[in-house]
């Protein structure tokens, strides 16, 4: 029993830098013709919903106040799962989801795949944005560092209700100690929970920077909350 619940507390982190390190940086394969050679990004969709769904855990641990963030990631990961059932082995790539869209004319639509991958992608900022400034200074004070992690990342592209709401449940953030007991095995020290965030922080920063890339070039990168 005891081991059963130090793996199931090892899932949350552990399990994030597994689905990570698959897709740690999105692959780019040149396919060649008679005529010209394309490069074709390839960025598995699976395992990165795989990880937006660890995302949710992490949200949980924060509380009430990720409520309505957590519900949108939800949301938007059934709805490139959708588009996937559609056609497993076309879709089993996220680009080719987004030039679909591209093509057709409706990425900007207001339940576009494409607005769903973005703000999955802007999950992921705050995400990173929480465990840098944790790592950083691991006893500072869990409600500023997630009210400066939400500021940086999520309220430039929330409407005024969504980051008012955020604002009032804020004082609901556990206090820091709590959180990253949470997160941690049965007899975790705080270092090895830090150790094990910095790793999942490597391999975040760089799966991020290919996914900000790739919405830029469908120019779907500054859309905000409809």
């Amino acid at each position: 029993m005891e081991e059963t619940t130090k793996k199931k507390k090892m899932t949350e982190i552990g399990s994030a830098i597994e689905e990570l390190s698959v897709l740690s940086i999105a692959k780019t394969t040149i396919v060649t013709t008679e005529t010209e050679s394309t490069n074709i990004i390839n960025l598995p969709l699976k395992p990165l919903l795989s990880f937006c769904r660890l995302i949710i855990q992490v949200l949980d641990k924060i509380g009430p106040t990720m409520a309505v963030l957590r519900q949108d990631v939800d949301q938007n990961i059934q709805r490139l799962e959708k588009m996937w059932e559609s056609d497993p082995i076309l879709y089993s790539n996220l680009v080719e989801i987004l030039r679909k869209e591209a093509k057709e004319g409706s990425s900007r639509k207001p339940k576009s795949c494409s607005r769903a991958a973005l703000w999955l992608t802007r999950a992921m900022d705050f995400t990173l944005a929480l465990l840098q400034r944790l790592v950083k200074d691991m006893s500072q004070n869990m409600e500023q560092a997630v009210e400066e992690s939400y500021n940086l990342t999520i309220k430039p592209w929330h409407g005024w209700i969504s980051s008012a709401a955020f604002k009032v449940a804020l004082k609901l953030v556990p206090n820091n100690n709590t959180f990253i007991n949470v997160l941690s095995a049965k007899d975790e020290s705080h270092q090895m929970v830090e150790d094990d965030i910095s790793s999942l922080i490597s391999l975040l920063i760089p799966l991020l920077s290919q996914l900000h890339s790739i919405l830029e070039s469908y120019e779907v990168h500054k859309l905000k909350s409809t």
